[in-house]
């Protein structure tokens, strides 16, 4: 497993303190998971699940038109 050293700010180095407490990880796993999370090539989890979950509901293209009146005619030019 590699090993990276980074400078931070106090303020940043602070803050990123208090997020990875609130999240209870330790910060060398906070901050692998926001890596992980920024280089990631796929869609999470939850949001494929939520894929096509709407479908149903959601009006056709037809129907959708149906509602519409007819264009105004366009002056020539």
């Amino acid at each position: 497993m590699g090993q990276v050293t980074i400078y931070l700010e106090n303020e940043i180095e602070n803050k990123m303190k208090i997020a990875a407490k609130t999240s209870r990880l330790s910060v060398s796993k906070w901050i692998a998971n926001i890596i992980k999370e920024k280089i990631s090539t796929e869609w999470p989890q939850d949001i494929v699940i939520l894929a096509g979950s709407w479908q149903d509901d959601f009006p056709s293209l037809q129907e959708i038109r149906s509602t519409h009146g007819v264009d105004s005619s366009r002056e020539a030019l």
